[in-house]
Parts: C-alpha cells; sequence; structure tokens
C-alpha cells in the first residue's frame, strides 16, 4: 500500500464500470476523474443499441447531472475534450453473455486493456420483476466475472453487493461469503438453476393464459417475493444479490476480487459537494412522505438501527479496499456501514426531521406551508399498526369513495389521490419491515484494516476518507441530507 498508494495505483489505468448510470457508479466515475485525470481510461458498459446511443446516455444521465459540477469547473472549456479523452461509452448489458458487447473483436480490444472492473449494475427495486432481477443481480454478476477471466491484464475486478444479504439476521453479522446453495432459514437447498426453472414455468403459464403485460408484471413480481421468503430472505433485491455472490463464489478461480457490501447509500456528505443524490435511498422514501405531509405513523421500532453512510464515503471505502486487495492472495467480502461504530436509530431520524421541518416547513410554490411539523407515532406491533392506522385509513377510503359515488363523481380527484397515498404507505410499511425492526449489527473488521492501512500507510489516505464514527449524525441529517433529498428529489 505504501510503495503503490491509491492514486498511483489509479494512474494510466484503463477501468471498465457497469453501473455508471446509477447513483455509486456516478460517483465513482467522478472521483476517480477529479483526484486523477491520470487515468488511462474509464470504459462505462451501458445498455444501448449501438455506441450511439451508449453515448447519448452518457451525456444525458451522467455527466448532465449536477454532481460533474466541480469536475466542469476544474476543467472549463476543455471540459469536453478532456471527457472525450477518458471515457469511453460501450453499448452492452451484464445480463447478457459476454456483457453484451456488440461484436467478438470490440470484447476482446476491451479484455486486452482492462486492468480493473467494478460491478456496480444492479435493479435495487425491493419488489422488482423476478425475472428481471435474476438477469442482473445473479446472472449480471456471473457474466461479469467470465468476462473479467478474459481479461490478461486484470488486477482487480470489485462487486458491489448490499450488506443487506444478510436477510434478517440478528447480532453480529460478520464479513463471510455465502456458499453455493446456502439459505438463511436452513429449510432446504437453493438451487439458482432451479430458479431459473421456476421463471421460466411461470412465464409459459402466463402466456398460455394470454395474460396483458401489467398482469405478467405483478405475476413477476409476487413470484419474486415469494421465493425470496421461501428461502429467508425479505425481498427479491436482496434475494437476487445474495445469488450473484454465490456464483462468484462458485467461479473465481484464481481471480483477484473483492465483495463490497455497503449498507444504506445516502447524500454525500463532503465531496464533490455536500447533499448530492439521485433516486430515492430507502428512508427516504419516509422523509418524503412526511414532507409530503403523508407520514404521521410509522411501523417501525425506534430504538432499531438504520445503517447508513454517505455515498462519498462509501465510493472512498471501494477504491481503498480496490488497492489493499493487492496484496490479497484469497477473495474477501467487506461491509462499509456505520451500525458497529456510529449507530443512527430511526427514533434519531424521526426526531432530526421533525425539528428540521419544525424550522423550515415546506410551501408549496404560492407560499402556503404544507404541513405543520409534528412528532411521528411508532407502532412496534403489527396489530397495533393495522388497527390505529391502516383499518382507519382502510375506511376513511371506502366511506370517500362512496361520498364520489354518491355526488356523481364530482370528488374524484380526490378519492383516487387518497387511494393512492393508502397504496403507497401500506407498500412501504410491508417493503421496509424487515428494515425498519433489524436487530443486526454489520461488522466492519476487514474494512477497518482497509481503514488503518490507507490512513496510516498511504500519503494520500486523507483524500480517501472512510471513517464513519466522525458522522455528527444530526448535524448531516439537518444540515446536508434532508436539504439535498428535497433539492434533488422532492424538487
Amino acid at each position: 500500500m505504501e510503495k503503490v498508494g491509491i492514486m498511483g495505483f489509479l494512474e494510466e489505468k484503463s477501468i471498465l464500470v457497469t453501473g455508471a448510470t446509477g447513483f455509486l457508479g456516478k460517483l465513482f466515475v467522478e472521483k476517480v476523474l477529479r483526484v486523477q485525470p491520470n487515468v488511462r481510461r474509464l470504459y462505462l458498459l451501458l445498455r444501448a443499441s449501438d455506441t450511439l446511443a451508449a453515448a447519448e446516455r452518457l451525456w444525458n444521465e451522467v455527466l448532465g447531472k449536477d454532481l460533474f459540477r466541480v469536475l466542469k469547473e476544474q476543467h472549463g472549456e476543455g471540459f469536453h475534450s478532456f471527457i472525450s479523452s477518458k471515457l469511453i461509452p460501450v453499448a452492452g448489458d451484464v445480463g447478457e453473455e459476454g456483457l453484451g458487447v456488440e461484436t467478438s473483436s470490440l470484447r476482446e480490444a476491451l479484455q486486452s486493456e482492462i486492468h480493473v472492473i467494478v460491478n456496480s449494475a444492479a435493479t435495487t427495486r425491493f419488489d422488482e420483476r423476478y425475472d428481471v432481477a435474476l438477469r442482473t443481480n445473479t446472472f449480471g454478476a456471473k457474466h461479469v466475472m467470465d468476462f473479467s477471466k478474459k481479461c490478461p491484464k486484470l488486477e482487480m475486478l470489485l462487486h458491489v453487493s448490499t450488506a443487506y444479504v444478510s436477510g434478517e439476521k440478528t447480532g453480529m453479522i460478520f464479513e463471510k461469503p455465502f456458499c453455493m446453495g446456502e439459505t438463511l432459514n436452513g429449510l432446504s437447498v437453493l438451487s439458482i438453476e432451479e430458479e431459473c426453472s421456476v421463471v421460466s414455468r411461470r412465464l409459459k403459464e402466463l402466456d398460455a393464459a394470454k395474460s396483458t403485460k401489467m398482469e405478467e408484471r405483478v405475476a413477476m413480481r409476487k413470484l419474486g417475493m415469494q421465493r425470496a421468503k421461501t428461502f429467508g430472505w425479505p425481498n427479491t433485491y436482496v434475494f437476487t444479490k445474495a445469488m450473484g455472490e454465490m456464483l462468484i463464489s462458485q467461479v473465481t478461480g484464481n481471480l483477484p476480487i473483492a465483495i463490497v457490501r455497503p449498507a444504506m447509500v445516502s447524500t454525500t456528505c463532503k465531496e464533490p459537494f455536500p447533499g448530492w443524490i439521485e433516486g430515492c435511498r430507502t428512508f427516504d422514501s419516509l422523509i418524503i412522505a412526511y414532507a409530503k405531509g403523508n407520514l404521521s405513523s410509522v411501523f417501525a421500532n425506534p430504538r432499531a438501527i438504520m445503517d447508513t453512510v454517505p455515498g462519498d464515503l462509501v465510493i472512498n471505502a471501494m477504491i481503498s479496499i480496490m488497492v489493499y486487495q493487492l496484496c490479497q492472495r484469497h477473495h474477501l467480502v467487506y461491509h462499509v456501514g456505520s451500525s458497529s461504530r456510529n449507530p443512527l436509530t430511526f427514533g434519531m431520524l424521526a426526531d432530526y426531521v421533525y425539528h428540521y421541518f419544525l424550522a423550515n416547513p415546506p410551501r408549496r410554490k404560492d407560499g402556503r406551508q404544507i404541513i405543520q411539523a409534528r412528532g411521528v407515532t411508532f407502532y412496534r406491533s403489527k396489530m397495533q399498526f393495522n388497527l390505529r392506522v391502516k383499518l382507519p385509513f382502510y375506511l376513511v377510503c371506502k366511506g370517500l369513495n362512496l361520498a364520489n359515488i354518491a355526488s356523481f363523481h364530482s370528488i374524484t380527484s380526490t378519492n383516487n389521490n387518497l387511494k393512492r397515498v393508502f397504496k403507497y404507505l401500506m407498500r412501504m410499511a410491508e417493503l421496509y419491515e424487515p428494515f425498519a425492526f433489524f436487530k443486526g449489527t454489520f461488522d466492519t473488521q476487514n474494512t477497518e484494516r482497509v481503514r488503518e492501512a490507507t490512513v496510516e500507510g498511504c500519503p494520500d489516505g486523507k483524500t480517501f476518507d472512510f471513517d464513519v464514527s466522525n458522522i455528527d449524525w444530526e448535524d448531516y441529517l439537518v444540515s446536508t441530507h434532508i436539504p439535498g433529498l428535497l433539492r434533488y428529489e422532492l424538487k
């Protein structure tokens, strides 16, 4: 580590990045270009029909974001020429063999040049269609592995997973890889091949029944959640990510590989500037619902730890791990989380959100205040939540629906809006229940070894700091996260 240094490692490297249009993918690309302009090239695998379409996605969905404004200021008029020399869009798809790269000649040219692969491609919707999630999260990992085996210059493959592949485990959750066929409930043996067959059979049944696209989508989402819960996982996302890890462990061979498992990723705390975010990151749905006046109670344990890490710290950890892993002879799993060193609870979050909106009440464009800030009521039992929240809300919806019929549909808009709010809140309560009552703590011993080596052994260690123990959660949430979320997501 001390001989190479992180900046020295990145210099003149050719890096292939999958998932570059995602939150972490963008942050990784921006960080590398900003701190090490002498990186040789970043090849960005983008789902597109051809190179022209991939280039269009690059400029619209990556470089067109506010995230890159600091880099644009650094290079001024030379920004476009700098980007053209460093970023190469590649049309492809991790869900296909050979990563879906158009021609074998282009694929071979890529493989001959790549030094590092960062696989951050994923579909993160909790109840995604099972066929889609399997294709990207599970077999996408295998396809990246197969591709990397044909890269003679490859020094590191970094696979981005999620800490919540642990499901609903309690106590200390160690940085341990999955074995093929392992399940979380121990009731049966998991066969990935059989899961593919289950999907294939269900799709044939739906086709035979002449199901509509909507019916097929709903059915495949239900199937994913059912299969996940059969083996002990709470949702399709973490289930398919766990299977992706299994495939990696099975076919690793002598590949230099590290699996990074971030917990909940939140807004940037420092770089390239505080408060940037894209997409609703897990608990942010609660904050947005509160800001819209749609959340006065929540189905959660206020003492449950919500393990979150700012996005820029996750990227710093990923890059540091990449370099540290060069000296390791076997692949390791790294948790990037805060629960073991600086825990944040749902109760703390609710308190900070309340005080933020008390001091900064959200307003409509005409200046009218949207909500009056008030404390959130926590319901720790499902029966209590159903009796005091779900049932009254349901009865109000039914009553309004009858009133709408009696008034010849004069309040249809109000009726539909209330139905949407009810459906959304109930869906959130169901999907987030495993996290709202989470009783685990993510061990970070492997990651801490990297941090200590980075800080103590590298002159550029401070550039890649990811010490979560230094975060003041109240200051971060009130001054950075909530304002950033409102700016970039609620608008």
